[in-house]
């Protein structure tokens, strides 16, 4: 049997493989986002797992408290039976067989429990309360890892320019020094110095990169992106001064801190707790009311009986539970009360760390600022001093590493006070626009 292929044919499958391919370029290739800091914050308010777990987590509290407020008001229930039965007598099956059909509504209403349901609904409510200021905390907590995840990969940006930088600077050098190794005016060993000097500088090129492919894969993940996602980040680091003092912002943070408030509404939970706990020492007293039909006809519609009655229950005496869990219920007061101090304590410490850390920081932008101005002046000097036979290479890989440094504190100093101001906001309790 003979194929014949056609031109079209031919043509046909070119394409289709031009196509594919294309396809599986575009699906390998990883997207770009551009990005500034208030579009990361605003992705990860919306994609962060944390904020959708604290949403539902809120949801349940609040469900929770519908159940607690929902007892006091009772029940009411409804049954049905049907069946067939016989009666025995003296061993003998009467010939009777029958069938019956009850109906039976019920209500039970509590009337006093010694304060179980108050405290329950009191519980409850503080519960919910507690997860509102939590849904505000993953908020906060989305905004800070955003920032700082943000601010990461500037550093890490800017940590592979300056490498980047010291790489060519060092290349020129040893270019500088190889030609004048060729007309005998330097020795070997500059040249081999120069070498050594650049292959560690593209060691910690090597490094800055890889820091930086982790940072931006880091902001992926807390952004809600595939972690192959490139970013292109449109704001850079820089300063801008807080003027705020540090009482001003420890008062602040003992304020809107939603952790201070969680804790505290921990105290007034335990004491809810405890008077539940307490209420097993009172008698209860129940509403109760009921209504019954029956007939050997389905469904059953005789009116049969009905009662209205007081049902009181006293459990006078358990070997010790209730009074064990009276024991447990002041214990837990006692503990969310120390709980709420070590969490107020941890608060202030964080706040006042964070802020002297700001400081400091903004310190060494104006200082290092100032020692990057110099380090460009002597890396100038070392370096025309060379060319002219008076310098030595030494003093011009020197100056190159003054230079680096100086320029790594100054990036370093920015960042760290960036980052601190943000730990600051986060501590403070700033609240994050969600809109």
């Amino acid at each position: 049997m003979k194929y014949h292929i056609t031109k079209n044919a031919i043509l046909g499958a070119v394409i289709l493989s031009t196509l594919s391919l294309q396809s599986v370029y575009a699906a390998a290739t990883p997207a770009t986002v551009d990005l500034n800091l208030e579009k990361a914050v605003h992705m990860a308010l919306v994609n962060n797992s944390g904020v959708k777990i604290a949403k539902t987590e809120l949801a349940a509290a609040k469900a929770q408290k519908d159940q607690a407020k929902g007892a006091r008001w009772g029940s009411l229930s409804a049954t049905h039976y049907s069946g067939r039965y016989e009666k025995y007598q003296s061993s003998t099956v009467l010939d009777n067989p029958a069938n019956t059909h009850t109906n039976s509504v019920s209500l039970a209403l509590p009337i006093y429990t010694g304060g179980k349901l108050e405290g329950n609904i009191e519980k409850a409510a503080k519960n919910l309360e507690a997860y509102k200021y939590g849904m505000e905390g993953s908020y906060q907590t989305a905004e800070y890892n955003a920032t700082k995840g943000y601010y990461d990969v500037l550093n890490a940006s800017n940590s592979v320019a300056l490498c980047t930088e010291t790489v060519n600077r060092l290349a020129d050098h040893l270019k500088n020094t190889e030609a004048q190794f060729n007309v005998g005016v330097v020795a070997k060993v500059d040249v081999l110095t120069s070498q050594v000097n650049l292959a560690d500088a593209q060691q910690s090129l090597t490094k800055a990169q890889n820091s930086y492919d982790y940072s931006v894969a880091s902001l992926d993940n807390v952004l809600g992106l595939p972690q192959n996602t490139k970013l292109n980040l449109s704001e850079g680091l820089e300063y801008k001064a807080y003027n705020n003092t540090l009482d001003n912002c420890i008062t602040y943070a003992m304020t809107n801190n939603p952790s201070v408030h969680q804790a505290e509404l921990a105290v007034d939970m335990a004491k809810a707790a405890q008077k539940v706990a307490n209420a097993g020492n009172i008698p209860q007293v129940n509403l109760a009311a009921e209504n019954d039909w029956a007939k050997d006809k389905f469904p059953g519609s005789d009116k049969e009986s009905w009662a209205v009655g007081v049902n009181v229950s006293w459990n006078f005496w358990d070997y010790g539970v209730t009074a064990a869990k009276v024991a447990e219920a002041k214990a837990n007061v006692l503990n969310a009360q120390e709980t709420y101090r070590q969490t107020s304590d941890s608060i202030r410490l964080s706040v006042r760390n964070s802020y002297l850390s700001l400081r400091e920081a903004e310190k060494r932008i104006g200082t290092s600022s100032v020692s990057v101005a110099e380090a460009e002046e002597a890396y100038r000097i070392a370096v025309i001093r060379y060319q002219a036979g008076v310098g030595t290479n030494t003093d011009v890989i020197d100056a190159s590493v003054y230079l680096t440094t100086a320029k790594n504190n100054y990036i370093t100093a920015l960042y760290d006070y960036n980052t601190s101001l943000a730990a600051l906001k986060q501590g403070m309790g700033v609240p994050v626009i969600t809109d």
